[in-house]
């Protein structure tokens, strides 16, 4: 679930160090019982994983967890992350590629399955983002309260989970109209609520099947399923709100864009960490483009190149000037 910002965004007075003007259309308050009902949904969609891991946490109390639960757990991590990476992000917001319309729909099925709203919303919201980035009209910036020191942790809040709750809708007509356009993925934006019960009840099936019975699949559920779906909104909130607050900046990008390479998140989140790269050059397929930058995205999209189902990419110019930081 998304809720963000739209309208006319009135960015002039902004001087990049005090807050967002106050007048921003998302800060008008919520009339519409639709938008109750969203909000609750999104902070179940919240609370549920942590709901999952209290309780996986009281059932490991004194046992040890399984090596089945572990096994899977990466796998559906694996599974929804790199559908999220690869397949919202790259392909579908950015057209880092171009890909065989059965891989397209697969990658949109399985980053639906993290949890993080239906296919098209997410590509709006994330439109939105670089479109306005840390400035006025940005969904989820962390310099949303001003760069003083209480400003600065009430926006890390923000970015990191308190966006989700902004009173306006993104809206797709504006941000996402090809998708829109899009039957198949049309189709898998509206299958959303059943992929997501489908990301915590194949765990649930495969724990009991290699278990055989029903205390394999409870666990099964709770790491497979939420505990997993826990991490992976984190990592993905983390680059909203950490990514754009500190580390590395060594590419120059647009006036007030303070995205940043954070490497201590780079495998877990398959190279979208290295986020001052990809602010560089949105459309590049390789987020991570230093010698020693791992992009486990990139290196799944030059496999899928390979075997002829992607084409079209957008690999890292090797001439990209790099830049001395800014003093912040």
């Amino acid at each position: 679930m998304t809720l963000t910002t739209q309208g006319t965004i009135p960015t002039a007075d902004y001087d990049g160090t005090g807050p967002f003007p106050a007048d921003l259309p998302d800060d008008i308050e919520p009339q519409s019982a639709g938008w109750r009902i969203q909000a609750a949904v999104t902070g179940l969609f919240v609370v549920l994983p942590f709901a999952g891991l209290a309780v996986a946490v009281w059932l490991l109390w004194g046992h040890g967890i399984r090596l089945a639960d572990v096994t899977l757990a990466l796998g559906f991590y694996a599974l929804t992350g790199l559908g999220v990476t690869v397949g919202f992000h790259r392909l579908i917001t950015h057209r880092s590629f171009t890909a065989r319309w059965w891989l397209r729909t697969v990658l949109a099925v399985a980053g639906s399955m993290s949890f993080q709203g239906n296919v098209i919303d997410w590509a709006a919201v994330h439109r939105q983002h670089h479109a306005f980035t840390d400035r006025p009209g940005d969904p989820h910036s962390p310099h949303r309260y001003g760069t003083g020191p209480l400003g600065q942790l009430r926006g890390l809040a923000h970015a990191h989970l308190g966006w989700l709750f902004r009173y306006a809708p993104t809206s797709a007509a504006r941000y996402a109209p090809d998708l829109l356009a899009d039957s198949a993925i049309v189709r898998v934006a509206r299958a959303f609520p059943a992929l997501c019960a489908a990301s915590l009840l194949l765990p649930a099936l495969a724990g009991w099947a290699i278990g055989g019975n029903l205390w394999s699949a409870l666990t099964a559920f709770l790491w497979a399923g939420l505990v997993r779906v826990l991490l992976l909104q984190h990592v993905t909130w983390s680059v909203n709100s950490l990514c754009h607050m500190i580390g590395a900046r060594p590419y120059a990008g647009r006036r007030f864009d303070r995205s940043t390479d954070l490497w201590p998140l780079s495998l877990i989140s398959f190279g979208e960490s290295w986020h001052n790269g990809h602010h560089s050059a949105p459309s590049c397929a390789r987020h991570g483009v230093g010698r020693h930058q791992i992009d486990l995205s990139a290196g799944l999209i030059r496999v899928f190149e390979r075997l002829g189902w992607a084409t079209a990419v957008h690999w890292p110019d090797p001439g990209r000037p790099l830049r001395t930081p800014e003093p912040r």
